[in-house]
C-alpha cells in the first residue's frame, strides 16, 4: 500500500520521483489515484500576481521582485468571477487574496472594495512589509476597516517567531519590518492572523510558546493556542517523495476527501500574455497545467481534482493543512 505518514526525505536520485506522480489515474505502483470531487464553494482565492517585494528561500510559488509569470489581476478580470459567486445564491463567501504579496497590486484596494461590498468576507496573505505601509495602502485599509472591518482577516506570514530563523528565511532586517505591519495592524483594530512554518526545528509546543510571547509583545489579539489564528502549515520542498494517494488512502488514514482544498476552493490566476484569467484547482500548484481547469468557475468545478502531485499528499492528504481560514 503506498499511503503512511513516513517522513519526508530529500531524495538521492530522481528514479523514483520520475516514476511517481505521472499518471493522473493510476499511480506508479498501479493503484487507483486518490481523487477529490467538487462538494460546493468555500473560498475563492485571487493571486493577485507572482510579483513580491522579497524572495523567500522556500516560496512554494516562487514569488520575487521579478517573478511575473503571474501578472497582477485587475478589477476586470475578478469581476466575471464574483459575479459567477453570487450567481450560486449561496450568500457570502470567503475570498481569499494571496500572491507574491497582493498589496504590491495596483488595483488591490478596488479589488478588496468590491469583494466587500458585495457581502463576502476577505482573507488577505500579506507580509505587512513596506508595500503594506505606504500611504495610500494605508489610508485606504484605515477606510475599509472602518466600514467592513468584521469582514477583514489579515494573515501575516511570519516564518518564526525568532528575528534570525525568520530573516534566514526572508532577508536581513524583513523579521522587524513585518513586526512593525503587524503592530500596525493590532493598532488600527484588524482582525489578524499569523502563519509560520512547523519545519524550523522545534515542535508545535514550543512554536506557540515563541509565537506566544512575539504575539504579547506586539499587542496582538491573537490566540497561539488557536490553529486558525496561528497557522502552522507542513513543509513543501521541491524534489520530496512523498506517498501516492490511492482511493485506500482515505479508508486507512481515516481522511475524508470533502475536507481536502479542491473539494471547496478554487484560485483565479492570470498568467504573462494570456488573454484572460483562468481557475486552478487550488493556491498551490499554479505551474502544474493539469491542475489548470478552465476559464469560468462553472467549468473549473465540473470534474473531480486527480491528487496527481505530491503537494496533495504532503500539505493537504498527510499535513491535514488548508490554506482558508
Amino acid at each position: 500500500m503506498t499511503c503512511g505518514r513516513p517522513k519526508l526525505l530529500p531524495m538521492a536520485h530522481t528514479t523514483l520521483l520520475e516514476q511517481k506522480f505521472r499518471d493522473p489515474f493510476v499511480t506508479a505502483k498501479g493503484e487507483t489515484r486518490g481523487s477529490v470531487d467538487w462538494r460546493g464553494l468555500k473560498t475563492l482565492w485571487l493571486n493577485t500576481g507572482t510579483l513580491c517585494n522579497i524572495e523567500c528561500a522556500n516560496c512554494y510559488i516562487k514569488s520575487s521582485p521579478t517573478n511575473d509569470d503571474l501578472v497582477y489581476l485587475t478589477l476586470d478580470d475578478i469581476t466575471p468571477f464574483l459575479d459567477e459567486v453570487d450567481a450560486l445564491g449561496e450568500g457570502p463567501k470567503e475570498i481569499g487574496i494571496t500572491g507574491g504579496e497582493p498589496f504590491m497590486c495596483p488595483d488591490i484596494l478596488k479589488i478588496m472594495t468590491a469583494v466587500l461590498e458585495r457581502g463576502h468576507s476577505l482573507l488577505v496573505l500579506t507580509n505587512a512589509m513596506r508595500p503594506m505601509m505606504r500611504p495610500r495602502i494605508r489610508e485606504g485599509l484605515k477606510t475599509l476597516q472602518a466600514g467592513h472591518g468584521d469582514r477583514i482577516t489579515m494573515r501575516v506570514s511570519m516564518d518564526h517567531h525568532s528575528r534570525t530563523l525568520h530573516d534566514a528565511e526572508r532577508g536581513e532586517g524583513s523579521f522587524d519590518i513585518a513586526c512593525e505591519g503587524l503592530a500596525w495592524l493590532a493598532e488600527n483594530r484588524f482582525e489578524t492572523a499569523i502563519a509560520g512554518r512547523q519545519d524550523l526545528a522545534e515542535s508545535e509546543d514550543e512554536a506557540r510558546d515563541g509565537y506566544g510571547r512575539l504575539i504579547e509583545r506586539l499587542g496582538l489579539k491573537i490566540d497561539p493556542a488557536d490553529a486558525k489564528a496561528l497557522v502552522l502549515f507542513p513543509e513543501m520542498v521541491e524534489g520530496d517523495s512523498p506517498p501516492e494517494i490511492t482511493t485506500a488512502c482515505w479508508g486507512i488514514l481515516d481522511v475524508d476527501p470533502a475536507d481536502m482544498m479542491c473539494a471547496s476552493q478554487r484560485m483565479v490566476v492570470k498568467r504573462k500574455g494570456a488573454g484572460r484569467a483562468s481557475v486552478t484547482a487550488c493556491t498551490l500548484l499554479a505551474y502544474s497545467p493539469e491542475f489548470e481547469l478552465g476559464e469560468t468557475l462553472a467549468a473549473a468545478t465540473d470534474a473531480p481534482v486527480q491528487l496527481n502531485h505530491p503537494w496533495c499528499a504532503t500539505f493537504c492528504v498527510l499535513g491535514g493543512a488548508s490554506c482558508s481560514a
